[in-house]
């Protein structure tokens, strides 16, 4: 974990955070010691505040950490008041009954996707993706279709932002190859995951767009080659259109708080 030493002690404590939430899992004071820049005595001292005011919660007989209650309470108010979520909720519930396939909703975060709701298929797929997950942008169905439609200098800020780790063989690695990609997107209104970020794992996705054409977020539906091909998937695309136009509608009349009307934020 690299130190935030340039917002303080809040980007610090902010940091470290971040840190506990990527494990997935409980851990000890031990790990977040090994894999962080901080001082012994710092790490723990931002430890016991963050404890103390609820955002990090200590298991005094087991020494490990977890999300705190206070954390939990403030991250639902945001999920309510400041994503898609709440809008796209009982559009999101039918697509689902009617389809039978998994259901993901997200937005672009700092240039990558945050998944803010998913509903699973009537025989659920282990994937990567669920909601409160952060994705890269630039091998998933719905980050493509979120950055075909941003403006170029919220495109060239967020392909800045991007890993090119090649995940399978089928993975974007240059800014040159998702370009080209995005102009067919562009063309189409449908983004497709190739394999681009998890072996057998497929999606087509569609983008939320507001009355001038700017990405609020995206949906798709994701199956595995096991089940699908990429030509079954396009066959999902007209309802998704549809389920996309209808949380369009609902959200011209719901502000989000913070929200770029490019669909990314700090980029």
């Amino acid at each position: 974990m690299a130190a935030q030493t340039q917002d303080g002690t809040v980007g610090k404590a902010l940091a470290l955070l971040d840190e506990v939430a990527a494990y997935g899992r409980p851990v000890r004071f031990a790990e977040l010691l090994s894999d962080s820049d901080l001082p012994k005595a710092t790490l723990y001292r931002l430890l016991q505040t963050l404890v103390s005011q609820r955002m990090l919660s200590l298991d005094p007989d087991t020494g490990f950490y977890t999300m705190g209650s206070r954390l939990i309470r403030l991250a639902h108010a945001a999920w309510q008041t400041a994503t898609l979520a709440p809008v796209a909720r009982p559009h999101l519930d039918q697509l689902s009954s009617q389809l039978q396939q998994t259901v993901h909703l997200a937005q672009l975060d700092h240039g990558q996707v945050l998944y803010i709701d998913k509903r699973n298929a009537a025989r659920p797929i282990a994937m990567f993706s669920d909601a409160g997950k952060i994705g890269p942008a630039y091998c998933t169905g719905v980050g493509k279709a979120i950055l075909a439609f941003v403006p170029a200098d919220v495109l060239d800020a967020a392909l800045k932002q991007q890993s090119w780790f090649r995940h399978t063989e089928h993975t974007h690695t240059s800014a040159e190859s998702l370009r080209a990609d995005l102009k067919d997107i562009r063309a189409t209104g449908i983004s497709f995951d190739r394999e681009e970020h998890e072996p057998q794992i497929i999606c087509v996705a569609v983008p939320i767009l507001d009355d001038l054409g700017r990405p609020l977020g995206a949906i798709s539906v994701t199956s595995s080659t096991l089940r699908h091909s990429l030509d079954d998937l396009a066959g999902f695309a007209p309802a998704l259109k549809e389920t996309a136009e209808a949380i369009a509608r609902d959200a011209s009349a719901y502000t989000i708080p913070g929200a770029s009307p490019s669909g990314i934020t700090g980029a």
